[in-house]
């Protein structure tokens, strides 16, 4: 409930800063909140798509997943500033404004762009620290041998797919038989564990690169495929 209320703070001191930016481009403090409000879901999608990108396993694939990002979220906050410009403003303000044309400032893609990263990275960073500061126990519910197994997502430390079913090792030793895909287990754990291999799924804090093709977790030792070493390397050597 605390991270919850910082982020919405953050939000909230995000449209007053960027309001009060914008009555500059002669709004008035009313305009000004209705049109900060246009950068509010572009810098969101920013803040949470780019680590993604981060993550991808391919340089090139990695620089165009970015590339794609950016675009997108500079087309969505162009589209909202016209729709909030043309719109909502015409409409609260009684059709006032529907023949004022949108400041030059904001048709001017650097300026547009500079305030969608300092948003989304201010967001980036203010989500890095909640996580240090306030850590979550977050528990991992699935089944097991027809039975229903609930963990700690911290005593996660990898996860090893064979053929049909996968394989969850867990810090006191035990193994888990499981039915889920490997894939699927990737998006349920999130950022805190890393692909090395189209078969496993290590936990980042307890990883560790003993060499370029091979991972040391617990009492194991894990290969690297090819297709994730600089991914690996950039990660667990950072």
């Amino acid at each position: 409930m605390k991270k919850a209320a910082i982020i919405i703070a953050y939000w909230l001191a995000a449209i007053f800063l960027t309001a009060t930016l914008l009555t500059s481009l002669n709004y008035d403090l009313g305009q000004a909140v209705l049109m900060s409000l246009s950068f509010l879901p572009a810098a969101m999608a920013l803040s949470f798509f780019l680590p993604k990108a981060e993550r991808t396993q391919n340089r090139r694939k990695r620089i165009l997943d970015k590339i794609c990002i950016i675009l997108g979220v500079m087309l969505l906050t162009f589209l909202l500033i016209y729709i909030w410009q043309y719109i909502f403003i015409a409409l609260i303000y009684q059709d006032k404004y529907s023949n004022w044309p949108i400041p030059a400032m904001l048709g001017n893609p650097v300026f547009v762009a500079a305030i969608l990263a300092i948003l989304a990275y201010g967001h980036y960073l203010l989500i890095k620290w909640l996580d240090n500061k306030y850590p979550t126990e977050q528990i991992i519910t699935f089944t097991s041998d027809y039975k229903k197994v609930s963990l700690m997502k911290k005593d996660i430390l990898f996860i090893e797919s064979r053929d049909s079913e996968v394989l969850v090792y867990v810090r006191d030793g035990q193994t888990y038989r499981n039915k889920t895909s490997i894939s699927q287990w990737e998006n349920l754990l999130g950022t805190e564990y890393l692909r090395i291999h189209r078969s496993f799924l290590v936990s980042i804090q307890d990883a560790k690169l003993t060499s370029a093709d091979l991972v040391c977790i617990g009492q194991q030792s894990i290969p690297v495929s090819r297709k994730y070493r600089d991914t690996v390397k950039s990660i667990l050597q950072s």
